[in-house]
């Protein structure tokens, strides 16, 4: 099996990337508890904003919804990577899981999640084993890459 290419090398000036990150955070009360995770997806999304990413979307799954959660919404997470990177070209899509495409590797799925990018990077270390819409069949549509987490 062949080594991923590094986001290091990708050229994302002036692009859209889909960035898969590992954003499953705990919540207490409607607020992040614990931001390990979104703090260990920061040096990738450095990365590609220092690079001149025109836009970073990131998608990640946050618990095990069936269907739509309220309590699972990605508004929370959204808020705190805002509070820690505060750049207005980060975009936080909704959870993954809310669509159930997502755990059955649907292609439906992937393609509208790469619609409107240039690049896919997976930077999802715990995730990146699950062959997901947003882990393996996005990677077949998008030219992709290893985020940071994964090198």
């Amino acid at each position: 099996m062949s080594k991923p290419r590094s986001v290091r090398h990708a050229d994302v000036a002036g692009k859209v990337v889909l960035l898969r990150a590992d954003l499953n955070v705990p919540l207490e009360d409607g607020n992040v508890a614990d931001d390990t995770r979104i703090r260990a997806a920061l040096p990738t999304l450095e990365h590609l904003l220092e690079r001149g990413a025109a836009q970073v979307r990131v998608c990640s799954h946050l618990g095990r919804p069936e269907g739509e959660d309220p309590g699972l919404r990605m508004a929370p997470v959204a808020a705190q990577l805002s509070s820690l990177l505060g750049d207005e070209r980060i975009v936080v899509l909704e959870n993954t899981r809310f669509d159930p495409g997502e755990t059955r590797n649907d292609q439906a799925f992937a393609r509208e999640l790469a619609e409107g990018c240039d690049l896919y990077v997976n930077d999802a270390f715990g995730s990146a084993h699950r062959a997901h819409s947003s882990t393996e069949a996005v990677a077949r549509l998008l030219p992709a890459y290893a985020g940071l987490l994964l090198e």
